[in-house]
């Protein structure tokens, strides 16, 4: 073998281990990305667990609730008195390494207590921000509806902007936020039912229900001792969240099932017993949603099925039924069903010669 040949065999061997030690590389960056995902997603399924410790035979209420945490939406909860409302957000907020607040709405709640005031420091001759309860990470607005207009306005700004603004001053909130309202559908003497514009920031509509007879049953034995809510241990840390939340953007929703959220959209604006459809917000929010609820069951892509489960739950509450619906006893659940049902579902061939 002569020098030349040597020499090129040399270089040929030393550029052949370069690009093997390249790929292993990446097979392993792949590899520890990979085993970071499924750790995710275990605890992910950790979280719906430890709601179902608490809250029997309420895991669709449960999973609901994280894609709206994920999708960085807000829940809204109605449902009547003693169903779990107030123990589901508790429940959530004990999974998470997060500043939990809870703030009680009454009809005398002004807006500074809900998004802080400044006072006058004597000592430091000047005025010291009190930050209101707004400017927790998971924040339980209990009984929203009981408040005033005034005061429910409040959180306009922090649920769609994610800020504050006090005193002419814009106070961004902390990462990652998120709220679930709760109200009594039942009783309506004293209370101030959310104007349309407050109801278009709920991510979700969700209602508890009434658990049946072998769940209650269940329940009681579960709370004879110690009650199960002081058991739950802390399953993912704020930084996990905020990383979590980012991975779900990433999710991927292909063209023809973003049609497929438009034709429902503007089905509810074309159908005869809605006076008011659902605004491209919600179409948005769909979406948001469908790529929460893909991660969440173990995928990177969105399916019709995840917008088909989900549109109820995203645009009931954001439509406005005629009188006459009203008068035939429809109701908003029921019109957006049927607008899916009756909406082609997007069906994608590719052709390979």
């Amino acid at each position: 073998m002569s020098q030349y040949t040597r020499i090129k065999s040399k270089k040929i061997a030393q550029r052949a281990f370069k690009e093997i030690k390249n790929f292993n590389e990446r097979f392993e960056g792949v590899d520890h990305r990979l085993q970071e995902i499924v750790g995710y997603h275990k605890k992910i399924e950790k979280v719906v667990e430890n709601i179902g410790e608490v809250m029997i035979g309420k895991e669709d209420v449960a999973t609901l609730s994280l894609v709206a945490l994920l999708a960085q939406g807000h829940v809204l909860l109605e449902d009547v008195p003693g169903v779990g409302k107030t123990m589901l957000v508790r429940t959530l907020a004990k999974s998470l390494d997060c500043d939990f607040r809870r703030i009680q709405f009454t009809p005398d709640l002004l807006p500074s207590d809900v998004t802080g005031i400044s006072i006058y420091n004597p000592k430091e001759l000047e005025f010291e921000f009190r930050a209101g309860p707004i400017l927790g990470n998971v924040v339980l607005a209990d009984e929203i509806n009981r408040t005033s207009p005034k005061t429910q306005s409040s959180m306009l700004e922090a649920m769609e902007e994610k800020s504050v603004t006090v005193d002419g001053e814009t106070i961004p909130l902390k990462q990652p936020f998120f709220v679930m309202a709760t109200q009594n559908p039942i009783e309506y003497e004293g209370t101030y039912p959310l104007p349309e514009a407050q109801l278009d920031r709920f991510l979700l509509k969700l209602k508890m229900g009434y658990p049946s007879m072998e769940e209650e049953l269940e329940m009681l034995e579960r709370t004879a001792g110690q009650h199960p809510i002081e058991r739950i241990t802390k399953v993912i840390s704020k930084e996990e969240l905020i990383e979590l939340q980012a991975e779900v953007q990433d999710v991927y929703i292909d063209q023809t099932i973003q049609y497929y959220i438009v034709n429902i959209a503007t089905g509810t604006r074309n159908h005869r017993g809605v006076h008011l459809g659902v605004s491209p917000r919600a179409s948005i929010a769909l979406m948001r949603a469908a790529k929460a609820y893909a991660y969440i069951h173990g995928r990177d892509y969105v399916l019709p099925d995840d917008v088909k489960f989900l549109a109820p739950f995203v645009y009931a509450h954001r439509i406005i039924l005629t009188s006459e619906a009203r008068y035939e006893g429809m109701e908003n659940e029921q019109i957006v069903k049927a607008i899916v049902k009756n909406t082609d579902i997007p069906i994608r061939k590719e052709f390979r010669s």
